[in-house]
C-alpha cells in the first residue's frame, strides 16, 4: 500500500492509495519542527478514527519545504520500514524530463502537477494551482514541464493587505455580491476576487498566444472551485491532481 505525502508551504496532505483509489486523505498544517514521532501519532490516530486497516510498504513525498523532508524520511523508515521516493531527488525519475533553463530548480509540486495532468488530459496544458502561491504550469504536447508563471497566492495577498494597511481588516475570500463594494470588507473581497479572475484570464491568454496552439486549462487547489463559479476560467477542475501525480510518478519508478 502506498502513502503519498504532499507537503506545501501551508498544509501537508497524506493520502493512502490502494492501487485503484485513495482510501482516505488526511490534512495538517506544515511545521518544519514536527518530528517523525509527532507525524506518526497524528497519522495513526486519524487512520484508527476512520477505521482503516492497511499496511503501508511504500511512501512517496513531494515537498516545497526542504526542512521537513528529513523528518518525513525518518517517519517513513522508522514506522513503515521503507525508504521513500522524494520528487526532485536524483533517485526519483520523472516520466518526461522538464525543459527549462539549465540549473533551474523546479518546485516538486509543479513537477507532480505536470505528471498528473498529462496522465489525465494529455499535453498542451496550463495547470493553474491556487496554493500559497498561484502558479501557472505549462505542459508541452509530450508531457514535459516547460515553465510557467508564479504570482502571489490569494490568501497571501489578503494577508499582505491586512499587514501593510492598518485600517484594513483581515478577511476571508468569498464570492462578492458585485464589482462595487459598499463597505471596506466588500471592497476588499471584490478587489481580490475580480482581480484574481483577471489575473488568471490574462496570464492564460498570454501563455496561449505565446505558445500559438490550443491549450486546455486545468484548475486545481482549494480555491479553484470558488473562482470558477461565476467565470468559466478552467476547462477542467481537478481536486486531487497533486496526489494523482504522485501515484503516476511512483508507478513510473516501479516500472523502471
Amino acid at each position: 500500500m502506498l502513502l503519498a505525502i504532499d507537503c506545501g508551504n501551508t498544509n501537508t496532505v497524506f493520502s493512502i492509495w490502494d492501487g485503484t483509489q485513495f482510501l482516505c486523505t488526511l490534512r495538517t498544517s506544515t511545521h518544519h519542527a514536527r518530528t517523525a514521532d509527532a507525524y506518526f501519532t497524528w497519522y495513526s490516530t486519524l487512520v484508527k478514527h476512520y477505521g482503516i486497516e492497511v499496511e503501508i510498504d511504500e511512501v512517496i513525498i513531494s515537498s516545497t519545504v526542504p526542512r521537513v523532508v528529513y523528518n518525513l524520511r525518518v517517519f517513513s523508515d522508522r514506522f513503515f520500514g521503507c525508504r521513500p521516493l522524494v520528487v526532485g531527488k536524483p533517485d526519483c525519475a520523472l516520466p518526461v524530463l522538464p525543459r527549462v533553463d539549465a540549473g533551474t530548480l523546479i518546485g516538486p509540486d509543479r513537477l507532480v502537477n505536470t505528471a498528473g495532468a498529462f496522465d489525465r488530459h494529455g499535453g498542451d496544458l496550463i495547470v493553474v494551482d491556487f496554493g500559497t502561491a498561484t502558479t501557472f504550469d505549462v505542459v508541452a504536447g509530450d508531457g514535459a514541464y516547460i515553465g510557467g508563471m508564479i504570482a502571489p497566492g490569494v490568501n497571501l495577498s489578503l494577508e499582505a493587505l491586512h499587514m501593510a494597511a492598518a485600517a484594513l481588516p483581515h478577511i476571508d475570500i468569498t464570492l462578492p455580491q458585485g464589482a462595487v463594494g459598499t463597505n471596506t470588507v466588500a471592497c476588499m473581497q471584490a478587489g481580490v476576487f475580480w482581480g484574481y479572475v483577471g489575473l488568471v484570464k490574462e496570464c492564460c491568454a498570454r501563455i496561449c498566444a505565446e505558445r500559438d496552439t490550443p491549450m486546455k486549462i486545468i484548475g486545481t487547489g482549494g480555491l479553484a472551485p470558488l473562482f470558477n463559479e461565476t467565470e468559466a476560467l478552467f476547462d477542467v477542475l481537478e481536486e486531487d491532481l497533486t496526489m494523482h501525480g504522485l501515484t503516476v510518478i511512483h508507478a513510473y519508478n516501479k516500472k523502471g
